[in-house]
């Protein structure tokens, strides 16, 4: 007993030595560490194109997806999508409560978060509309329609892919109405 407790704490003496050398040669506080992620001395782990939470690893997923939907293999590009879909998702609404964890009182950091949040729920907005599309690959509008009216309620239907969502909708049948914004009417008037 005495000696396997002797043997568990010289390691966990070695464990806290080897965190206090590491902790000497890191960076100081104020120091803004490197995002590239192929510094080795890049300690962000979420700056790393493996870390699934991160746009990396949702750009990962939709070129996996792409992959897939390449070779027809749309069982696995769903899969991607939805995954792609969640992470980005999740991305969005951390940097959007981050953003109004900071409103009023640091605009830089307000400003950025609220940036990282619009990329990111405009990368989900892709991955749901690519999602969309295989569906409808797969004769599945039913699931379709619900992706694409995500869309244009979070999009606004007067952006490109609130239009192209839109457009879906009507090839599919489920509006009967056109739509062509007011300045595009009026230049085909």
């Amino acid at each position: 007993m005495i000696a396997v407790s002797s043997v568990l704490g010289m390691g966990v003496l070695e464990s806290v030595s080897a965190q206090i050398v590491a902790q000497e040669g890191m960076p100081e506080a104020t120091e803004v560490p490197s995002d590239d992620p192929s510094d080795p001395n890049n300690l962000r782990p979420l700056t790393q194109g493996d870390s699934l939470l991160s746009l990396q690893g949702g750009e990962k997923l939709m070129g996996e997806a792409t992959e897939a939907i390449n070779q027809e293999n749309y069982e696995l590009a769903v899969n991607k999508l939805q995954q792609a879909r969640k992470v980005f998702n999740q991305l969005s609404n951390f940097h959007l409560q981050l953003a109004n964890s900071f409103s009023g009182i640091n605009t830089e950091v307000y400003d950025a978060q609220r940036a990282s949040a619009l990329k990111t729920g405009e990368m989900r907005d892709t991955a749901t509309y690519q999602l969309a599309l295989v569906h409808r690959a797969q004769d599945q509008p039913e699931l379709a329609v619900p992706l694409l009216v995500q869309i244009i309620r979070s999009q606004n239907p007067t952006t490109d892919l609130g239009k192209k969502s839109y457009q879906q909708l009507y090839e599919l049948g489920f509006v009967d109405v056109p739509f062509a914004d007011e300045a595009q009417a009026a230049t085909s008037n």
